[in-house]
């Protein structure tokens, strides 16, 4: 792995540098919602899983979804963050057609999992060297989902659906320490990668079980430095949020984009306003959304319907003595017990699929060669054919036999 080096936007008064913190939403993989028994399943048809608590029927009352509160711990251990035995729940007040109570049951001053940290390997977009980079975690809260709007049904009417209503979601928010399209993509991966190894998430993003929310803002080379250096949010740029990104490609694509936008309105002496913004995959470009609330635009106030979470320590290390193994650990066995480099370790702990076929490939045989089997040969012919690994046509077994066949 090299070192980090600062991924600089040449523009015509200067250089620039990205700053971003994201917001991943992570759906909870729980067969129920967070406080009512409807089902979660994908696919249902419209206004099936809905309770009268999640349609918000007078005098329906919240009660919390046990199994969601382990889940978020597990998660929290998963980043390394520490973890509140107090958190309380908050109601966001905000009006959409999909959003029948007027407010989101969320969590604000007290979330559920406090500071964290996790380390991510990027392998550059455009070429140059692997490297890795920590990144701070700032919090982990629960929150209900809201239902679905939709305006493609009819020319003149919006339909609702509240389905996911209630669905409960981890969103974890990062500090502003990522610094590049492809750093912000592999920090989404590694998050996937995490949630999934948990079983805490099935981090399925094209049915939006997975998206993030990235923050994005410009600055001179050296603001940055004095932002970690002071605390102080005024050495970077004006940030803009792009909304609901479910593509790792649309991800980097849409940065790059917003980046360049900024900086011509900076450059031609203009200023940048704070907003959330779409991305459109078609165009390949942002568009404004809304102006960003901050906090107090929320009204945030204690939920009175839920009492404060409350549980001991001892409940928190039964959690954590049945975690699995987790990515970064996987990844330091490979190297260690079978030889592998960091990079080829990196790819094979990216996804909990293909860790999982690796291992059954490489049982009693050399890992270095399973690997370079498994990583040259198979992945890079899924690739190409735009597969993934659980839609391969040769199973473990088969290339473990090829593999013998070799050794022989």
């Amino acid at each position: 792995m090299s070192a980090r080096t600062p991924y600089v936007i040449k523009g015509e008064t200067g250089d620039w540098e990205l700053v971003m913190g994201l917001e991943v939403h992570a759906q909870v993989s729980s067969n129920s919602k967070l406080f009512s028994g409807a089902a979660t399943a994908f696919g249902a048809d419209p206004n099936c899983n809905v309770s009268l608590v999640d349609a918000a029927m007078p005098g329906m009352l919240p009660v919390i979804n046990r199994f969601c509160v382990e889940q978020a711990i597990r998660t929290g251990l998963g980043l390394k963050a520490k973890i509140n035995t107090y958190s309380r729940f908050d109601r966001k007040n905000y009006f959409y057609p999909d959003l029948p109570q007027g407010y989101q049951i969320s969590q604000f001053a007290h979330p559920i999992v406090g500071e964290g940290e996790i380390d991510v390997d990027v392998e550059p977009a455009h070429g140059g060297d692997a490297y890795s980079f920590p990144c701070r975690i700032e919090r982990l809260h629960l929150e209900q989902d809201a239902g679905k709007s939709i305006h493609d049904m009819d020319p003149s009417s919006t339909y609702v659906d509240l389905n996911r209503a209630g669905v409960a979601l981890m969103e974890i928010v990062s500090m502003p320490d990522v610094r590049s399209p492809a750093e912000a993509a592999a920090y989404v991966k590694k998050l996937r990668a995490i949630v999934i190894a948990l079983g805490t998430c099935d981090g399925d993003m094209e049915k939006g079980n997975l998206r993030a929310d990235v923050n994005v803002s410009v600055c001179r080379p050296g603001q940055y430095e004095k932002f970690r250096e002071t605390g102080d949010f005024s050495h970077l740029g004006t940030r803009c949020e792009l909304k609901n990104m479910n593509s790792f490609r649309f991800i980097q694509q849409a940065i790059e984009y917003e980046a360049r936008r900024q900086i011509e309105i900076l450059e031609d002496g203009g200023k940048i306003d704070q907003e959330t913004r779409l991305f459109d995959p078609v165009k390949v470009e942002t568009r404004s959304m809304r102006s960003k609330e901050d906090a107090h635009d929320y009204r945030y106030f204690p939920d009175p319907d839920l009492l404060p979470l409350e549980f001991d320590d001892a409940y928190v290390e039964a959690l954590a003595a049945d975690l699995p193994e987790l990515p970064d650990d996987k990844k330091a066995r490979l190297m260690s017990d079978m030889g592998l480099s960091a990079y080829d370790a990196s790819i094979l702990v990216s996804e909990k699929a293909i860790a999982d076929y690796f291992e059954a490939v490489a049982k009693g045989r050399d890992g270095k060669t399973a690997a370079n089997w498994v990583i040259n040969d198979l992945l890079g012919a899924l690739n190409k054919a735009g597969k993934t690994i659980a839609e391969t046509p040769v199973s473990a077994d088969q290339l473990g036999a090829v593999l013998d066949l070799i050794a022989e």
